[in-house]
């Protein structure tokens, strides 16, 4: 398997499942996957976060404020490895609670990776919801 095959099955199970997760309350997953080694930042469809400390910051607020997901796909509209980087560029669709309340929505997102360790870490997030 090349490493662009094998880091967009990554994507299609671990990272996917940690953000289902994230979306049901639970932001542990989701922070597991995201590097410890600065920079890191995300640039969020509500709030934007630099460094760790926001990192856990913004994940945690999230965490509190999603819920009761039924449906979160994630289409990979492109993808690349060069060497120990990676991006994403796609659309997340996702129904579930957000601070009690059901919505649904869709989300345009691209994530940048590094491989540390021989492992994948998000370092950078930028999504923006989609407005009709």
């Amino acid at each position: 398997m090349s490493d662009r095959e094998e880091f967009l099955a990554w994507v299609r199970t671990t990272l996917y499942q940690a953000e289902l997760a994230l979306h049901n309350g639970d932001p542990a997953p989701r922070r597991a996957l995201w590097s410890r080694h600065e920079p890191v930042s995300v640039l969020g469809a509500w709030r934007n976060a630099q460094g760790q400390r926001e990192l856990d910051e913004l994940f945690g607020a999230l965490g509190h404020s999603f819920s009761d997901c039924i449906s979160y796909r994630c289409e990979v509209l492109a993808y690349d490895v060069v060497g120990d980087l990676a991006y994403t560029a796609g659309l997340e669709h996702t129904s579930a609670s957000v601070d009690g309340q059901p919505r649904s929505y869709t989300l345009r997102a691209t994530q940048v990776y590094r491989r540390e360790g021989g492992e994948w870490r998000v370092a950078h997030r930028h999504a923006d919801t989609i407005t009709e």
